[in-house]
């Protein structure tokens, strides 16, 4: 194994680099992990600020190149780690769905559960990224039961995006609970790398809790 990886990802528990740890585990890729600590509001402080102006994780660093955004991620990291086969090369006929997923989630399903959790009004459906909120989930849904992954037979890094939002959105009651929805959820949290990173973080959250004198 590579003892000096090339690749940083900047992590804090409990937050959406969550899923961007699970699918480096996928990927079976070496790599530093910076963790911050949010409570202390480490993410706010200069250092961090400098590479995510946002002050939000996840972030990644590899060879030089910066990349936030988490589909973007998971999109660079499946294409720059091809061997695990997480994501359809340019020509397969499955790139195409696997990109719709990716920036499915970012551009309509994030804007949507936001301001349904927020009780605000979508806005003319003609300025709305997502239009309404059970046309965009009726759209994801309809696709889950295509299953059993997003393309299909085929399990990608587009899965492991959806299955970790999915997860915490159906645990906080910001979507409906649907069995199609609990199903796929049950079925992502089901791979062996949920349990190892489920591990790891808690051990961080532990450790950064204890720090704060919480426990």
């Amino acid at each position: 194994m590579d003892t000096n990886p090339t690749l940083t990802l900047y992590h804090s528990p409990n937050t959406r680099s969550f899923g961007t740890r699970i699918l480096l585990d996928e990927l079976g890729v070496n790599y530093r992990l910076h963790v911050l600590n949010m409570e202390a509001g480490e993410h706010r402080q200069p250092a961090y600020l400098a590479i995510n102006p946002m002050g939000k994780v996840p972030a990644i660093t590899h060879n030089g190149a910066l990349v936030t955004e988490q589909g973007a991620i998971s999109l660079y990291l499946a294409d720059a780690f091809p061997a695990a086969g997480l994501a359809p090369p340019i020509g397969d006929p499955l790139r195409g769905p696997y990109l719709r997923w990716l920036f499915f989630y970012g551009s309509a399903f994030e804007p949507a559960l936001v301001d349904r959790a927020m009780q605000r009004e979508p806005g003319r459906a003609s300025m709305s990224p997502y239009g309404d909120f059970d046309t965009m989930f009726g759209t994801l849904t309809a696709q889950l039961g295509r299953g059993p992954y997003l393309l299909g037979e085929r399990f990608s890094a587009a899965d492991v995006l959806w299955g970790t939002a999915l997860g915490w959105t159906t645990q906080f009651k910001l979507v409906p609970e649907q069995a199609d929805v609990a199903a796929y959820v049950a079925r992502i949290a089901g791979r062996p790398s949920m349990a190892r990173v489920r591990a790891l973080d808690s051990e961080i959250a532990a450790t950064q809790a204890a720090a704060a004198g919480q426990v």
